[in-house]
């Protein structure tokens, strides 16, 4: 089931077209990788969805009915331009951003108590803002994002500022987040994030979407059906197994053992035909299929687009 769905919507600013048409449909409890170059059109279209702006066409369901100002409340949004009152006190600044999002004070005290001790900033409690590094900051605005326990989160570059144990703290925080049944929209940069968190993406380039679906399925559609293999033997013995069906790409010696990068060309072939076509004339010590990464994918894409 999806729990939000954008239909054709498309956004101008004077004669800018910062979106044409984009529709796309995010999975409940996931976490979507909202992903493009700079300018693409992804702060356009989380305007849209957080309803801080209207689309000039199109429209945008939350759980089957269109979006209005009642689903504000079970959404949280982590925008990338942070926004903390420098001259307010830690506490004082996170339980005014509870209050807004709804929260009686005494239950807003008690969830601010548990996530202050569980990220470790209970003494900076009565700090103000202006005291707080980038790192702590973040934080601090992370928790007023999850706080009320929205069903449905958007962060924009959630990682910005943060060393990476503290990266590694918010990345398992999202997935035990995602485990309780939340929707996370990730905007960010950073493909090793998508590579470690993200169930689908979205990339849009030029206000357009131009690929979409699970992480998993691009990966394969992007497959390469490039081997890197590692073996023990003759070299003459393994290029010659390769007569048919296999491209050589490269291949190295070393004193111990050789390692080659083989190129599938049939579409017929598998892994097994090409174990069954070396096996006999050297030692095959490993075999690894050579996947792109989305950063890979990411690049080839947008590039494309371009030309």
């Amino acid at each position: 089931m999806n729990i939000l769905e954008i239909e054709n919507v498309s956004k101008n600013y004077a004669a800018h077209k910062a979106l044409d048409g984009i529709t796309l449909h995010i999975p409940e409890k996931c976490v979507f990788g909202l992903l493009g170059p700079n300018g693409a059109g992804k702060t356009s279209l989380i305007r849209i969805i957080t309803q801080i702006t209207a689309p000039d066409t199109g429209r945008v369901l939350f759980k089957g009915q269109p979006l209005d100002g009642d689903h504000v409340r079970q959404m949280g949004y982590l925008p990338e331009e942070r926004g903390l009152y420098k001259k307010m006190e830690v506490g004082e600044q996170a339980l005014y951003l509870a209050r807004l999002k709804g929260m009686s004070r005494a239950d807003a005290m008690k969830k601010l108590k548990y996530w202050f001790e569980k990220f470790e900033i209970e003494a900076w409690w009565k700090k103000k803002v202006e005291e707080l590094s980038k790192g702590m900051a973040q934080k601090v605005q992370f928790i007023t994002t999850v706080l009320h326990e929205p069903e449905f989160l958007i962060l924009d570059e959630p990682f910005t500022g943060f060393d990476p144990i503290n990266a590694e703290l918010i990345k398992n925080e999202l997935l035990e987040l995602k485990s309780k049944g939340a929707t996370i929209v990730l905007s960010t940069h950073r493909m090793e994030s998508v590579e470690e968190l993200c169930n689908n993406i979205a990339l849009i380039d030029k206000a357009h979407v131009i690929l979409d679906g699970s992480v998993k399925d691009i990966r394969k559609q992007f497959r390469s059906h490039t081997f890197e293999i590692n073996y023990v033997g003759n070299r003459i013995g393994f290029t010659n197994a390769l007569w048919t069906g296999f491209e050589l790409l490269d291949l190295k010696e070393e004193e111990e053992h050789s390692s080659a990068k083989v190129k599938m060309l049939g579409g017929n072939l598998s892994v097994n035909d090409l174990l069954s076509l070396l096996m006999p004339h050297v030692q095959i010590l490993g075999l690894q299929e050579i996947v792109p990464s989305m950063n890979d994918i990411f690049i080839k894409q947008v590039s494309e687009n371009r030309n």
